[in-house]
């Protein structure tokens, strides 16, 4: 069956018939004490949240979660939020439906997000970090995986593609912050890249990203510190003090203990890099949210994960010349006439005094 209507187009008020994936599926009760269906349906340009007031119990019994299901309803508006009131929902088969349709991916192409990754691996001139580097990238599995994995399961990144996007954004990032703050660049330059590998091994792929064991009971922190142990073997005469001061970063790279980080940033490499991860994954969400939300008008929807709407406006820019009204010129030249002496117009020869004259203190 042919998808012909995506949760982008969906309008308020409008009737909607149309193939989508259950991402989740659950049975709610409402203020009467009756059941109901709350569902969430996806496709490739986003979630809508869904209900069903009627037959709740039998059909949580006929669908689950990954299903390809029919959606017949009508499209409401409720709470800052686009949803469908169901009126059927129907299981249909996999067979013949295109997989791409409903699995949001990267806008930018993996293969040339790739080259350009490399590309930076190439400035590190550190010759154990660039081989460390070079090494974990061209592996196989690694290379493979990295190209097509999310960064989350939600909130950002969290499409096929978004780790490696995530990644090359703060590579780029840490070679300007690095040269800004003075901090070694190599290390900054590999700790961005390293930080979130080891989600290749805490997240699936596929429509309906979830968690593995390994990411339930290990997780991606310390995946990315055996994936330094294991590849720096490999490299003959590999300084400890260097492997050491990657897995710090890699370890410490969510900021706080609360947080997931297994021990607070110590260093000044380490600090950036927790920082560069922050500022690329909360300005992946507010760039989502002004570019994919449904909303018309100058708001989003409250982003819960943020905690606020986004001001979705471009904000204004004034950049040709400003023309001067011949009254606003009488107070341009009145204003001149009576221009207070700026602090480095004061002749240094004045003493702290006389400089001190005629102040008086506000009351």
């Amino acid at each position: 069956m042919e998808k012909k209507i995506f949760v982008k187009d969906l309008e308020v008020k409008e009737s909607v018939s149309s193939v989508f994936m259950v991402k989740y599926i659950a049975l709610m009760e409402a203020k009467d004490g009756k059941n109901y269906l709350n569902v969430i349906l996806t496709d490739k340009t986003g979630d809508i949240e869904a209900r069903k007031w009627s037959d709740a119990e039998d059909t949580l019994n006929n669908i689950k979660k990954g299903d390809f299901v029919v959606v017949d309803g009508k499209v409401n508006y409720y709470q800052n939020r686009f949803q469908i009131i169901i009126k059927s929902i129907v299981k249909i088969d996999s067979e013949g439906m295109n997989e791409l349709d409903f699995i949001a991916s990267s806008k930018k192409p993996p293969d040339e997000m790739f080259d350009s990754l490399i590309q930076i691996v190439e400035e590190v001139n550190d010759v154990y970090i660039k081989d460390l580097l070079k090494m974990m990238l061209f592996d196989n599995e690694i290379q493979k995986r990295v190209k097509k994995w999310s960064a989350a399961k939600t909130v950002h990144h969290a499409y096929q593609g978004g780790l490696l996007e995530h990644i090359l954004s703060c590579a780029r990032l840490a070679k300007i912050m690095a040269a800004h703050y003075g901090a070694n660049s190599n290390y900054v330059i590999a700790g961005a890249i390293l930080h979130d590998i080891g989600k290749i091994y805490e997240l699936t792929d596929g429509p309906m990203i979830e968690y593995t064991e390994e990411g339930k009971l290990v997780g991606h922190i310390v995946k990315a510190a055996e994936l330094i142990d294991r590849f720096t073997y490999k490299i003959q005469n590999f300084p400890f003090q260097v492997k050491l001061h990657l897995k710090h970063i890699v370890l410490s790279h969510h900021g706080e203990v609360a947080y997931g980080a297994v021990q607070l940033p110590m260093t000044s490499e380490a600090f950036l890099v927790h920082f560069i991860d922050l500022i690329d994954s909360k300005m992946n969400s507010v760039m989502q949210a002004k570019h994919s939300d449904q909303l018309t008008g100058h708001w989003s929807g409250y982003i819960k994960h943020l905690d606020r709407m986004i001001f979705k406006d471009e904000l204004p820019s004034f950049l040709n010349h400003i023309e001067v009204l011949p009254e606003q010129e009488d107070v341009a030249q009145k204003t001149k006439l009576h221009k207070v002496p700026k602090h480095s117009d004061i002749p240094l020869k004045q003493n702290l005094a006389e400089q001190l004259k005629g102040f008086r203190p506000k009351e």
